[in-house]
């Protein structure tokens, strides 16, 4: 998706505020017919879900008749949903984001905190380790490691024509980051910290600020610090 297509979505979106609302009062379900959000429950509990200026427009009306109430926000004027991961054969651990119009390929991995946004892919068997961030367009292959706190750059702020591309088999490391339009080669490894500016060809290891050819990944020599768990691949 190119990033001129994302921005006039984001910017021609209806935002929205979701809430979930719980309500403690005597109502039935034809006291929320047609009011625009969901409801649940019966009796004295209800549960309405929906855009929040909806809900507190009835709660404003109901006012009288209602107990007490508490107003859970998950988000405040919104452009875009999250992905609905009943579509996404992947492992995603609680606290993750993944944002619309991902891409998440089969037997992925994506931890605790790591963001994936709009028209991002990442392919299969790759995990996306703690608090990463994969920025929109961004590009990732198969069999890869983002490390935990690791940046790959999105293509929207600033305004950019080319996305990150990592190919397969690349390992990234704890909090390096990636500039947009760099392209990462096939295998090739970036050292924890380090700040890539510009391709890497694959196979090789790159580290510091900017990050610099260090060798081939071959003569790397803990192999182990590189070395892709498959197990943890598994659904």
């Amino acid at each position: 998706m190119d990033y001129k297509k994302i921005a006039e979505l984001i910017s021609k979106s209806k935002k929205k505020t979701p809430a979930k609302v719980y309500i403690q009062g005597n109502f039935n379900q034809g006291s929320f017919k047609s009011q625009g959000f969901q409801a649940f429950g019966e009796g004295r509990f209800w549960l309405l879900i929906g855009d929040y200026p909806l809900i507190e427009r009835w709660v404003k009306q109901n006012r009288s008749k209602i107990k007490s109430h508490f107003v859970d926000i998950i988000a405040r004027y919104s452009a875009l949903p999250l992905l609905d991961l009943r579509k996404v054969e992947a492992r995603v651990e609680p606290g993750a984001i993944v944002r619309v119009g991902a891409r998440i390929g089969k037997g992925c991995v994506v931890m605790m905190g790591a963001v994936i946004n709009i028209g991002a892919e990442v392919g299969e068997k790759t995990m996306i380790d703690m608090n990463a961030v994969i920025g929109a367009r961004a590009i990732i292959g198969k069999n890869c490691h983002i490390g935990a706190g690791a940046v790959i750059a999105g293509v929207l702020e600033p305004p950019s024509k080319k996305s990150v591309t990592i190919e397969d088999n690349v390992f990234v490391g704890g909090n390096a980051v990636v500039l947009e339009g760099v392209k990462i080669g096939k295998g090739s490894v970036v050292a924890a910290g380090a700040v890539v500016l510009e391709d890497v060809p694959s196979g090789l290891v790159v580290a510091g600020v900017p990050a610099k050819a260090k060798g081939r990944v071959g003569d790397v020599s803990q192999k182990e610090k590189i070395s892709i768990v498959k197990s943890l691949r598994k659904k």
